[in-house]
């Protein structure tokens, strides 16, 4: 597990990546009262950057070397709530991966397993 995650902004909200591999990333988030809404419940901005930088690893790793990646198109379902104090854990896999560009799906969970959202982002290969 690391909690550096390479991207300053990720490192600042908290995410820590558990795995990383080409083909999977995992990581997980605990909800502060600060990436929270009036209400005690996750941001809809915190849950979609989350799954950026799970994607952005993902597509990051799969790059030639020399490249750097952005994300180009994010769309996130958002699907239930995380309250203060609670984990909120995301896994992203590649459902393409080519020369210019590789989509990555999150899916966002609570401690139980139920999906909270659902992300759907396209890196972009940019060329040194």
């Amino acid at each position: 597990m690391s909690t550096n995650t390479g991207m300053p902004f990720s490192n600042l909200m908290g995410v820590e990546i558990v795995e990383r591999d080409k083909a999977r990333v995992t990581g997980r988030l605990v909800v502060r009262e600060d990436l929270c809404t009036a209400g005690g419940i996750l941001h809809g901005g915190a849950f979609m950057a989350f799954a950026d930088a799970l994607g952005a690893v993902g597509g990051f790793l799969n790059l030639p070397a020399g490249a750097r990646t952005t994300t180009l198109e994010s769309k996130t379902n958002f699907l239930g709530a995380a309250k203060v104090g609670s984990t909120v854990h995301g896994e992203a896999i590649p459902l393409h991966v080519g020369r210019r560009s590789s989509v990555w799906q999150t899916r966002i969970t609570n401690d139980e397993g139920k999906l909270l959202a659902l992300v759907l982002q396209t890196q972009m290969t940019v060329e040194a």
